[in-house]
């Protein structure tokens, strides 16, 4: 019988306390990188960004959204519209079908706009649950906490939020990141992971939490 890998348990309070402050500090009011004008925009930009970065989503996204800031308009403009668009961007043919679909489930069953549920957001086409938190995050201030391949990382390795996947991952930091740094905590920690906590090589000499932090294959 195979037994499952043991997590490491979650950092102390005060070490969650003492290393959230200080991404606090550095960076108060942290936002999303990718660029939008409104709720509906969101739920298109991070539909968008899936297996692609925020800046190829940005360049695409910046003619689009000049034109279609609305379901409506998107519908309007059409799937071969959007698909000219979009077609800088990864897997941009089914991309353009999900944007068409979602605005018309929104104008159909949501008046156009865009619903403040998780179950809501998840029904929708090309909307998994990251996008879901994200947008129900920087669009409606709920301090729900959108995990990616960089939040899974840095949760693991600093022991903020353990976890064997994205979900395990979500829990760990809704369970053990004290409630005064939910709203943001997904944020400093995608950021952190982006240009910090980097994937093959760690830039441990320029963290400011690496005092605090617990990796051992630091790259000091």
């Amino acid at each position: 019988m195979v037994q499952s890998r043991r997590l490491p348990s979650a950092l102390p309070f005060a070490n969650q306390v003492a290393i959230f402050s200080r991404l606090e500090k550095a960076n108060p009011h942290p936002e999303t990188e990718l660029e939008f004008t409104n709720p509906y925009t969101l739920v298109v930009a991070v539909a968008l960004s899936a297996q692609a970065t925020d800046v190829g989503v940005n360049k695409a996204t910046k003619g689009l959204f000049a034109v279609a800031d609305t379901p409506e308009k998107m519908l309007e403009l059409g799937l071969e519209g959007v698909t000219a668009y979009i077609k800088t961007i990864g897997l941009f043919r089914q991309k353009a079908k999900n944007v068409i679909a979602l605005s018309r489930i929104l104008v159909d069953e949501y008046g156009g706009e865009v619903p403040d549920s998780r179950a809501a957001l998840t029904a929708l086409p090309g909307v998994g649950r990251k996008t879901a938190n994200v947008v129900l995050n920087c669009a409606f201030g709920h301090p729900s906490q959108a995990v990616d391949t960089h939040i899974f990382r840095v949760g693991n390795r600093t022991r903020l939020a353990p976890g064997r996947d994205v979900n395990e991952v979500e829990r760990a930091i809704e369970d053990n990141v004290p409630v005064r740094f939910q709203q943001h905590a997904h944020h400093w920690l995608i950021l952190h992971g982006r240009y910090i906590c980097q994937a093959r090589r760690p830039r441990c000499a320029v963290c400011i939490i690496a005092d605090l932090c617990p990796y051992e294959e630091k790259t000091i």
